[in-house]
Parts: structure tokens; C-alpha cells; sequence
């Protein structure tokens, strides 16, 4: 039986809530959009949540090899 939480979020109180940890990170949420907002890791040039495997270039990371380029990374490509 699952005990109803209070997701991280949104602060609404979910009967079957998501536990996801990353790292040392714990998080409790009520929905994976909610999860997503607050884990994902956010694109270093257009700033959306990367959901994906994204791409990491030193110590940035972007959403695709579109962004790394326009963020000043040279010789990054997407894979086909």
C-alpha cells in the first residue's frame, strides 16, 4: 500500500507519488513532469530541460549539437 506524499513541485498531495533519486539527490513528485522540472538538467545556450541524452561538452551541457555550436563549442555533432 502506498502512503499519499506531497510532491516536491507543485505541492500537491499524490496517493501514488514518484521517489527519484540522482546521485545524492532525492526527490518526491506527484507527475514525471514534475520530476522533470526539478532533475532534468537545463540546456547551457536555449534553456530548455534536456530529456534526452543531450550533449556534454566540457563542463556544459545542450539539449543537441545545434546549441553546443551557438554555446562556443567547436567540433560537436549530433548523432544520425
Amino acid at each position: 500500500m502506498t502512503t499519499a506524499a506531497t510532491c516536491d513541485v507543485c505541492g500537491n498531495e499524490y496517493h501514488t507519488p514518484l521517489s527519484i533519486s540522482q546521485g545524492d539527490r532525492v526527490g518526491v513528485f506527484d507527475s514525471f513532469e514534475c520530476a522533470a522540472q526539478a532533475m532534468a538538467p537545463v540546456c547551457a545556450h536555449c534553456g530548455c530541460r534536456i530529456l534526452g541524452h543531450g550533449v556534454e561538452q566540457e563542463a556544459s551541457v545542450y539539449c543537441c549539437a545545434n546549441c553546443a555550436r551557438h554555446g562556443a563549442e567547436n567540433g560537436v555533432r549530433s548523432r544520425r
